[in-house]
């Protein structure tokens, strides 16, 4: 049988001794690299509070780094993320700072390569289980525990009503849904957290519709 020091198998199935420093961290990963897109290959994690007091000890950093490799928590190879990114050409720095409001365990990834810049910010705040706050300037709010469809759009009437219109005729129920927008008429932003999974000919619907400029389906870590 095979043999695990610091990294124990602990509370929710991961690899590691904290579920808020190891599991979670390794959602937040995963999340944000699904959020991303495409490949990575550079990555900078800025760690607040207790993630930047304590990464290197409870393996936070090695957690994350799994995550953007495309680990769960669960992942025996999550110990070696580090060599494996190295292996794999991807830059990567840890780098402590306090982000004025945010949860002691909270980190600000900023991602690098085949689709551009882009910035998640995520928190564990528990138990593996993980919020994300911020996709680029936006600020928003989902957990990642449900089959997420995130659509950026040109807030307009209409928008909404044709979205949702698809996931019905899809027979997809929706759980949860929250709109954000920094101004009326501007750029705006809607989570909605489903019991399913779209099929991507309404994945196709959606991105057809005028004023779509970006539709992403992330599924549960």
């Amino acid at each position: 049988m095979k043999q695990y020091s610091s990294f124990d198998i602990l509370g929710p199935v991961m690899i590691g001794p904290s579920s808020s420093h190891t599991a979670g961290a390794a959602r937040i990963g995963n999340v944000a690299r699904k959020i991303y897109g495409g490949k990575i290959t550079t990555v900078r994690f800025y760690l607040h509070g207790s993630f930047a007091e304590t990464y290197r000890g409870h393996g936070t950093d090695r957690a994350l780094l799994a995550g953007i490799l495309g680990m769960d928590p669960s992942d025996d190879r999550l110990k070696n993320s580090m060599d494996i990114a190295r292996d794999k050409g991807i830059d990567f720095e840890f780098i402590p700072m306090a982000i004025e409001g945010a949860h002691p365990n909270t980190v600000l990834i900023e991602m690098d390569g085949e689709n551009g810049e882009m910035r998640v910010m995520g928190s564990s705040v528990g138990g593996g289980s993980i919020v994300i706050s911020r996709i680029d300037d936006f600020d928003l709010e989902f957990t990642g525990d449900y089959p997420t469809l995130i659509t950026s759009y040109t807030d307009r009437p209409g928008v909404i009503a044709g979205v949702t219109d698809i996931i019905r005729a899809n027979n997809v129920n929706i759980a949860f849904m929250k709109v954000f927008r920094k101004q009326r008429g501007q750029q705006a932003t809607m989570i909605i957290e489903l019991d399913g999974v779209l099929p991507p000919e309404a994945m196709g619907a959606i991105k057809k519709m005028e004023g779509i400029s970006r539709v992403m389906m992330i599924e549960p870590v």
